[in-house]
């Protein structure tokens, strides 16, 4: 066989696999496009149930009929567009989750998409999740927040007089009246969403890295101080400037984070006892936690003897018999 020959039929899996992978990024974005075109038909029945927090804040503070604009013509289109998006992706990530998995599948062993499937389907569900207690707990509070606080004044003058504390009863000169943007108030809420939906994420990343042996329980319980500090970053970044939201997100994703304390530890102790019923675990009075991996690579050179030879060859052990 020639070298040309060689190097077709090595190239030939490659071709094949990105054949394949081919095929599968194009059924995904079809599966996107069409996820897209359903909710851009329902675009304004989304657009106004993503709008029922600020709507109810309004009407608590007295507007009986809470009133949005945009103020180019392209915005409310653009707008529409933006929430087909997410929605689309949304839609179609049960068929993109199943591509993935078809391409992914037959490069694996039994035991490991055993383990990865799992986590390919409780995924969506903690993004749901996420994205449900953003818009219903955390999208409100934040609301209230921050519309509440420009009636704040009124409320604290009338107190200090002894009135009424009834806005339109005390003489504050020019009224401020809150007048919404479309997209701005929908910014706020879509980005909340997707926030909290990848944050609740954190227990299957770090699962999936204890299943891969890159985390262990022992070390996610020694960097819990460096942890605190990440996700303080994370909220202030992620989240409007309200102490509230703050706040609530920061509980929310450290008891996240001891959830996956949790869960990593229950993925060690199922693999020590299966090591344990192979016979290839070994306890070190040095290390007590040792990762059981190592054991298992100690146990094979022991049995190979210490330089992968027989141990009849070891020229000590030929000049004792001598």
């Amino acid at each position: 066989m020639s070298d040309t020959d060689e190097i077709e039929d090595s190239s030939a899996p490659l071709i094949e696999h990105l054949a394949e992978l081919r095929t599968r990024l194009i059924r995904s974005a079809m599966a996107f496009i069409v996820g897209m075109v359903i909710c851009f038909t329902f675009g304004s029945a989304i657009l106004d149930f993503l709008l029922v927090p600020i709507e109810k804040t309004m009407r608590a503070l007295g507007d009986p009929n809470p009133v949005m604009i945009y103020t180019a013509p392209q915005e409310y289109f653009f707008t529409l567009i933006r929430i087909s998006m997410v929605g689309g992706l949304a839609l179609s990530f049960p068929v993109i989750a199943h591509q993935l998995w078809r391409f992914v599948a037959p490069g694996l062993y039994k035991n490991e998409r055993a383990a990865f499937l799992p986590f390919l389907i409780a995924s969506p569900f903690l993004f749901l999740l996420g994205a449900a207690f953003a818009q219903f707990i955390v999208v409100p509070l934040a609301m209230n927040f921050f519309l509440g606080f420009a009636d704040l004044p009124s409320y604290v003058a009338a107190l200090l007089s002894g009135a009424d504390p009834d806005p339109k009863a005390v003489d504050t000169g020019i009224d401020i009246v809150f007048t919404g943007k479309v997209n701005e108030s929908l910014d706020i809420t879509l980005k909340m969403i997707v926030a909290f939906g990848l944050c609740f994420q954190l227990p299957v990343l770090l699962t999936l890295l204890g299943k891969a042996g890159l985390a262990s329980a022992k070390g996610l319980r020694a960097t819990r101080k460096y942890a605190v500090v990440g996700i303080l970053v994370v909220a202030a970044l992620v989240t409007p400037p309200d102490v509230t939201t703050q706040l609530i997100l920061f509980t929310v994703v450290y008891g996240l984070y001891e959830v996956s304390i949790f869960l990593v530890a229950r993925v060690e102790k199922k693999r020590e006892q299966q090591l344990r019923a192979e016979g290839l675990w070994f306890e070190d009075d040095d290390d007590e936690d040792e990762d059981p991996m190592m054991a298992e690579f100690d146990a094979d050179e022991v049995a190979d003897g210490p330089s992968g030879e027989d141990s009849e060859d070891d020229p000590g052990q030929v000049e004792k018999g001598e």
